[in-house]
């Protein structure tokens, strides 16, 4: 999940070599936090949240066929 996030941020921003990705495991599901520079920040939430959504969403949708629980998070 960790390199399925850090691929998709990289391909966004203009910094990818500030793109840092940990995950831990939280109360309910395990949580993946996400940090960019904070120039390309409004590149990787988008216009109203879309494109951090659709990282959510494909994030998702892999943790799902790996019967786990992830969570995404961008800092």
């Amino acid at each position: 999940m960790e390199e399925l996030v850090e691929v998709l941020a990289k391909a966004l921003v203009d910094q990818p070599d500030k793109v840092a990705v940990n995950m831990f495991k939280g109360e309910k599901a395990y949580v993946i936090e996400l940090k960019v520079a904070a120039g390309d920040m409004g590149k990787v939430i988008g216009r109203q949240g879309k494109i951090a959504r659709a990282i959510r969403t494909v994030v998702k949708a892999a943790a799902t066929k790996q019967h786990k629980k992830v969570m995404v998070e961008i800092v």
